[in-house]
C-alpha cells in the first residue's frame, strides 16, 4: 500500500473544502478578536492572584471575553473546572433540584456523562439519581436530527422537567454531530411551550468549527473544556460555562457557594495561557478539522465506513471511523501514539478507564494530558469497533499522524490489502 500516493490524492480531493474552512477560521478570528479589543486586554490581565481572588481582573475580563464571543450574558471560565464532564455535572447540578426531571434529546448521553445521571454508578454517591433527579432520553431521528415533537411530548409526560440536554458531538454514539443550526427549531420550540425550562447544549469539540454557536439560537447554557477546542492547545486544564444571567447565576452558587457565587476563585499561575489559548482557538480548530477531512477521504478511498464524509457540513473535529476489530482499533491507535512528540515510545493498551462502561483504547501523546484538540485517537471496545479520531495543533503533523495510522494498520496485520474494497 502506497500510503504517500494516498495521502496524495486525499489532499487534492479536500482542496475546496479547506478553502472553505480557512473563510470559517477567518470569521471566527475576527469575532475573538473584537472581544479582545472591547475588553481592553492588557499584560495586567495576565497576573496571578492568590487567596480569595477578590476583584481579580484577569479573571473577570477573561470570563467577559468568554461573553461577548459566545454572545452570551455571563460566562464562568476557571481552571479549577477539570473537564468537560465537571463542567457539565456542576451545570445541571446548579439548575436542577431534587424532584426535577432530566431529558436529553440526543439520545444517550457521553459515557461518562451517564455516570453523573446515575445511570451506570455502582452506588449512585452523589449523582443526580441520588438526588431524586429522575431521567429521560429521546433517540434522534433516522435522519440524525432533534425530533421535536417527542421531546416536547415528553416534556409534557413531565411537567416536573426543569432541563432539556443537547449533545453537539457524537460522543462513542454513531451517529451525525449537530451544527448550531440544527439546534434552532428545537429550543425555540422548547422555549415557545416551557418557558422555564432550560436548555443546555454540552458543546465539547464544537467550538469554532461553524461561524455561529448554539448560544446564538438561543441555548440557555453551552458548556465545554478548556482542553479542548476553545483553549486551543495552550490552556494547561479549566472549562467554560457560558449562558443567561438567570442559568449563570444559579449554577455559580454551586461552583462555590450562594452568595459568593463568580466573586471569589484565584489562581496562582498565570493566565495568559487562557487568553492566548482562546485567541489562537479559531486556527486551531480549523487545523483539527482539516485533518479530520483529510482521513475521512484517505478511508473513503480504501472503501471503509467513516463519517462524517470528506465534504460534509461538520459539527465537531471529531472523525468516526469503523475499523471491524479491536486489533485494527489498538494498532490504528499505536500509530497515532508512535507519532506524537510526547510519549511517542508509548503502547496503547485497552484499559478500565473511569467512567466508561466498556475498555477503552486511547492515543494521546499530547503536551497538555488529555487534550483532544492535539492528535489523539479513541475509542470503546465494542462493535462495531470504531476509533474517534481528533484533534491535530497543525494540519502538517495531522497529515503525519494519518500517515503513521495506516502504516502501523498494514504493518500488524490488522488490516491487509485484500480486505481493501476500493
Amino acid at each position: 500500500m502506497n500510503t504517500d500516493r494516498l495521502i496524495e490524492q486525499a489532499e487534492k480531493d479536500c482542496r475546496d473544502i479547506f478553502d472553505e474552512l480557512d473563510r470559517i477560521e477567518e470569521i471566527n478570528t475576527l469575532r475573538v478578536l473584537d472581544a479582545f479589543q472591547a475588553e481592553h486586554v492588557g499584560a495586567r490581565h495576565f497576573s496571578p492572584t492568590t487567596g480569595y481572588g477578590y476583584d481579580d481582573i484577569g479573571r473577570d475580563t477573561l470570563e467577559r471575553i468568554f461573553a461577548r464571543v459566545f454572545r452570551c450574558e455571563q460566562a464562568i471560565v476557571r481552571p479549577h473546572i477539570v473537564s468537560g464532564t465537571h463542567a457539565l455535572s456542576l451545570c445541571l447540578f446548579g439548575l436542577l433540584l431534587p424532584g426535577d426531571h432530566l431529558i436529553s434529546a440526543t439520545g444517550l448521553p457521553y459515557d461518562t456523562m451517564q455516570e453523573v445521571i446515575g445511570l451506570t454508578s455502582k452506588d449512585n454517591v452523589g449523582t443526580l439519581k441520588e438526588m431524586n433527579v429522575s431521567f429521560s432520553y429521546i433517540d434522534m431521528s433516522k435522519e440524525g436530527g432533534i425530533n421535536i415533537e417527542a421531546v416536547l411530548s415528553e416534556i409534557k409526560k413531565h411537567p416536573n422537567t426543569k432541563v432539556v440536554m443537547l449533545q453537539r458531538s457524537r460522543g462513542y454514539a454513531w451517529r451525525p454531530s449537530l451544527i448550531p443550526e440544527d439546534m434552532t427549531d428545537a429550543i425555540r420550540a422548547i422555549h415557545s411551550s416551557y418557558p422555564d425550562v432550560f436548555v443546555m447544549v454540552d458543546n465539547c469539540y464544537g467550538e469554532f468549527v461553524r461561524e455561529t454557536e448554539p448560544s446564538f439560537y438561543g441555548a440557555d447554557v453551552c458548556v465545554g473544556s478548556l482542553i479542548k477546542n476553545a483553549g486551543g492547545a495552550i490552556a494547561p486544564t479549566g472549562g467554560y460555562i457560558v449562558g443567561t444571567q438567570k442559568a449563570v447565576h444559579r449554577i455559580e452558587a454551586r461552583l462555590t457557594a450562594p452568595g459568593i457565587g463568580r466573586e471569589e476563585g484565584s489562581y496562582a499561575a498565570s493566565y495568559r495561557p487562557f487568553y492566548q489559548g482562546l485567541f489562537v482557538a479559531p486556527h486551531t480548530v480549523m487545523q483539527a478539522v482539516k485533518t479530520a477531512v483529510l482521513s475521512a477521504r484517505v478511508f473513503e478511498l480504501l472503501g471503509m465506513v467513516s463519517t462524517p464524509a470528506h465534504d460534509a457540513v461538520r459539527g465537531d473535529i471529531i472523525q468516526a471511523i469503523q475499523l471491524g476489530s479491536e486489533e485494527a482499533m489498538v494498532a490504528f491507535c499505536r500509530g497515532i501514539q508512535a507519532a506524537s512528540p510526547v510519549d511517542s515510545d508509548a503502547a496503547p493498551e485497552p484499559w478500565d478507564m473511569p467512567g466508561y462502561e466498556n475498555k477503552v483504547v486511547m492515543a494521546a501523546g499530547t503536551f497538555v494530558g488529555g487534550a483532544s484538540i492535539e492528535i489523539s485517537a479513541d475509542g470503546p471496545i465494542r462493535p462495531p469497533y470504531a476509533v474517534y479520531q481528533q484533534g491535530a495543533v497543525t494540519y502538517t503533523h495531522g497529515k503525519i499522524a494519518i500517515k503513521k495510522a495506516l502504516e502501523e494498520l498494514f504493518s500488524s496485520g490488522a488490516m491487509k490489502e485484500q480486505d481493501i474494497s476500493n
